[in-house]
Formats: structure tokens, sequence, C-alpha cells
């Protein structure tokens, strides 16, 4: 498609005339600034702080895809998505998700059970650290009949990213209160997933721990020796160790042992 300047001016006026703006109205001038450059399907935007969960600044979504896209991922599978792991480095710039995600993403449970509901061809995010240990991802979507985000519209999008830190960093800065506001609330509210993560952590080791979350992400284990620093053969060891102290068989048990969806085994 041909760039829409008139579009694109139209919406750089709106997030910098000085106006006290609400997340929607950036949000949206952030997707109109955008589609005047390069076509997609969805937007949504999220901010990070640690293992917190995510808050959801904006979003295109009908209901049904937000139930899959924000509602079911803040129960949980954020913590296995390849944009968290770089929002939670962080990782600056403009990431493509196959960029980020690990050897065996496309093979892994988190895959499987979870981003193949998304039925996404490609996702790619604008990854801006805003201060307070936030990261402020903004990311663009298309769906499987729309293929693939062409080369030449990712160096457009990454020419486009100072402008887009600039705003996130001036509108968005002072995200911290709200995640303190956010953890406050539900502090009586421990999930079924932190509770499951605990009990799993109680029975294994640190390393093992870690061992499990990037196996879950997709790693392999070669990825993860060179990760870790351990020889492909120990990854395998503490796999099987894994899997007989917490009586399972499968990497489809371990997500759900993960997610709290199955008992861990007292």
């Amino acid at each position: 498609m041909r760039a829409d300047f008139e579009q694109f001016f139209d919406a750089v006026s709106h997030l910098v005339d000085g106006k006290q703006l609400n997340d929607s109205e950036v949000g949206k001038a952030f997707v109109d600034m955008m589609q005047s450059l390069i076509s997609f399907d969805y937007s949504v935007i999220f901010a990070y702080r640690g293992t917190e969960r995510p808050i959801d600044l904006y979003s295109t979504f009908d209901a049904a895809d937000y139930d899959v896209f924000v509602s079911l991922y803040q129960n949980g599978p954020y913590l296995l998505d390849p944009f968290y792991s770089a929002a939670s480095l962080p990782k600056p710039g403009v990431w493509r998700m196959k960029a980020l995600a690990p050897d065996r993403f496309f093979a892994s449970e988190y895959y499987r059970s979870y981003y193949v509901q998304t039925g996404l061809a490609e996702e790619v995010g604008f990854f801006v650290p805003a201060g307070e240990g936030v990261t402020v991802v903004l990311s663009l979507m298309r769906r499987e009949g729309s293929g693939a985000f062409r080369d030449g519209e990712y160096a457009l999008m990454r020419k486009a990213e100072p402008l887009v830190a600039a705003v996130v960093r001036n509108v968005w800065g002072r995200l911290g209160p709200r995640f303190d506001h956010s953890s406050h609330s539900r502090k009586d509210e421990r999930t079924a997933e932190v509770e499951a993560r605990a009990r799993i952590s109680d029975r294994l080791t640190l390393r093992e721990s870690a061992i499990i979350e990037l196996v879950l992400q997709g790693h392999s284990s070669e990825s993860i020796g060179l990760r870790l620093g351990v020889a492909t053969g120990t990854v395998k060891v503490h796999r099987r160790n894994i899997y007989r102290k917490l009586g399972i068989s499968s990497q489809a048990q371990l997500m759900s042992l993960y997610l709290g969806r199955m008992k861990v085994p007292e």
C-alpha cells in the first residue's frame, strides 16, 4: 500500500498537540498513524513490569478476540510469551516474533495450547522502556489469511520507532503507580497459576525451575544448554528428573501444572 501522509500527519498532530490524552486516545492515534504506513489486522498495547499481570492499555479486538488475546493471555500464558521475555530484559526496538521466538517455539506446548488460538501469521512489536521498571509493547498483528509483513514494511516500522518511543515515554512514563494499585487490589487474590508455580518451585531446584520455563517457552535441550552454560546431556537429565519429581510424562502435563489447571502432586 502507498503511505497516506495526510492520515499520518493528522495522527501525529493528535499525539503532540499538548492535550492530556487517555489510553484509548493515544492507542487510536498510534493505530491511525501506523495504518497510514502499512496494513495490519489487529493492534494491542501492553505494559509489563516484572512477573506482574500485564496492563492492557489499548486494543482493537472485538469481544471474542479480546478473550483470547487479552483475558486468557493475562491469566498466565504471558509468562511464556517471547514478547514478555524481551520486555523483561528489556530489549528496546522493533522486533518480529520470529526473531525473538526460541528454536522450538512452533512445536512448544505454549504454541499448541495458547498461541495457535490467535490465528496469527505474524506479530511485530515496538518495545519501549518507559521507566520505573516498565516496558510498553505496541504490537501490530496480521492474521494467517493476510500473510506476514514484508521486509519493506518492517523497515518502515523501524524508521517510525524513534517517534513511537518518544510518544510512549511522554504519555506512559509514569505507569508504576498503576501497577502498584493493581497489585494492591489483587493482593488477596493469588491466582491458581501463581499458586501452582509456587508449589512446583517447592519441589524443584532453582536450575530445574529455570529449565521448565525454557522448555515451555519452546527452547530445545541444545538451546537451554547454551543459555545455562551446561551440556545438552545434562539438560536432558534435568528434564527427566523434573518429570519424575512432578509425576508427569509429557510437556502437555507440565503446561497444565504450570498454569494451575492440574493439581501439583503432594
